[in-house]
């Protein structure tokens, strides 16, 4: 299909500039399809040496004609990287997603029983990962967030140098898990780097590490929830998760004092004065531990264990494998950081935050979902609100802003 307008040129220019496609290749759509194209039937010889037919490879790229130019665009950024420390945290761990775990905690609890059983991983871990991954499934829902995985990992295959290498061994092996019949080639659905089912396993990953746990005859990660948490229990044991162990404490560390770097044993750290924020005892003293401050001296510090870095085989970012762990033990009953991060603003709650987003769509600066979650289009309409009433536009989602806005709409 040949499309010429301004619009769609405009999008097709975006595209090359965020891939490198030529200039001409972006403004003539069909040109760009036809190298597109070309490249699919390249790449089918390399398919086919990876043990994959030739029936598969033509269902699997059948309909995919253009690359998907919102995969580029998201590619570009990643939270993990991007976000502080506690404007990552505040979006997945706080009173929703722990009401909602612990929900799913009764709703799979036989479930989670027998996957706690077979693989040595504890319960509200794999809630926790769930609500990292999907919002409980939640997102898979969205159409705007849900992509056909096929053409993704073309798109970054083809278009994307830095990722080439990686999503064209996911694209493979996407290809494989499609060949096995363990889903069909309509719900061959993830992210746009690939990511597949509720608990967004790389294929590579999957293929590695899915389990039919509800004993259907299908790894089915897209459907299942017990397939998916215990594919999740899974990766975790084969990576070295220590059975009955957590992945780290919250501590104080004794005033004026510099600490090396490095691991050592619980009772090392004791011995130089670090102590649990709580004021429990550690249980484990010969366990090996990592000093990590996320947000400086003066914001919660933690002793990480192993698990931590079991729980980064999932996601190489420690605000992820923090958040995870947070969460988790929330779900399980505990309080939150006795610490809190350096926010610079007074923070405010997930209900209130809420309340932030419907205020200030009731003014006409924002128009996007309201969940409590800010993101670039809260953070936009934050700026613009205070920039209209003299503030400085500093975006934070605050309790200054809120009791302003309050007042704007009484």
């Amino acid at each position: 299909m040949i499309r010429s307008s301004s619009a769609f040129a405009r999008r097709m220019l975006m595209v090359a500039a965020v891939a490198g496609i030529g200039f001409a290749g972006a403004v003539n759509n069909a040109a760009a399809d036809a190298k597109f194209q070309s490249w699919i039937a390249d790449f089918r010889g390399t398919a086919m040496k990876s043990g994959i037919t030739a029936a598969t490879y033509q269902r699997a790229f059948a309909g995919v004609t253009e690359i998907d130019p919102e995969v580029l665009e998201k590619a570009r950024f990643q939270p993990e990287f991007t976000e502080p420390v506690w404007g990552y945290l505040d979006n997945r761990v706080n009173e929703h997603s722990v009401a909602t775990g612990r929900e799913m905690a009764r709703k799979y609890s036989r479930w989670l029983g027998a996957i706690e059983k077979s693989y040595g991983v504890d319960r509200n871990i794999l809630l926790a990962i769930w609500s990292m991954e999907t919002n409980f499934g939640e997102i898979m829902k969205r159409d705007d967030v849900m992509r056909d995985a096929v053409r993704s990992l073309a798109t970054l295959a083809y278009a994307d140098p830095r990722r080439a290498k990686f999503a064209r061994t996911q694209l493979i092996a996407a290809m494989k898990i499609l060949q096995t019949g363990d889903i069909d080639r309509s719900h061959l659905t993830g992210s746009w780097a690939g990511a597949l089912g509720h608990t967004q396993f790389i294929p590579t990953s999957y293929l590695a590490y899915a389990v039919d746990m509800d004993g259907n005859g299908k790894r089915d990660i897209w459907n299942s929830v017990p397939d998916a948490l215990a594919t999740a229990a899974n990766l975790l044991r084969k990576n070295g998760w220590q059975s009955g162990r957590t992945w780290g404490y919250e501590v104080v560390l004794p005033a004026g004092r510099k600490f090396p770097s490095g691991t050592r044993t619980i009772a090392e750290w004791q011995s130089l004065g670090v102590v649990r924020a709580n004021g429990k005892a550690f249980p484990h003293g010969s366990e090996k531990a990592t000093l990590k401050v996320p947000d400086g001296r003066n914001g919660p510090t933690f002793l990480m264990t192993r698990n931590f870095f079991v729980l980064k085989n999932y996601n190489n970012a420690d605000k992820y494998a923090l958040g995870v762990g947070l969460l988790a033990d929330q779900i399980a009953g505990a309080s939150g950081l006795r610490q809190d991060w350096n926010r610079p603003f007074t923070p405010i709650t997930m209900k209130e935050r809420e309340e932030l987003q419907t205020h200030l769509r009731e003014l006409g600066y924002y128009s996007g979902k309201v969940d409590g979650k800010i993101g670039g289009s809260s953070r936009d309409a934050i700026q613009a609100f205070q920039k209209q009433m003299g503030l400085d536009p500093d975006g934070h989602p605050s309790k200054e802003v809120l009791t302003i806005i309050r007042k704007k709409i009484e």
